[in-house]
């Protein structure tokens, strides 16, 4: 598999990954497979983050 296709497969922008200097093609995988999605994580923080006006929000 291609560092480059993962990069892509996850929405990351060309070279977030594979532009980095000194990684090789087994650590660029290892850091994609360990990686969150940007799409995955903003879908997640919507759904169980609550609104800034929740009424039960602590303020500091």
């Amino acid at each position: 598999m291609s560092p480059l296709f993962v990069e892509w497969m996850q929405g990351l922008a060309p070279g977030w990954v594979t532009a980095t200097p000194s990684l090789g093609r087994p650590a660029q995988l290892s850091a994609l497979g360990n990686g969150v999605v940007p799409q995955q994580a903003a879908a997640a923080l919507g759904v169980l983050a609550p609104p800034l006006d929740c009424p039960h929000r602590r303020m500091t």
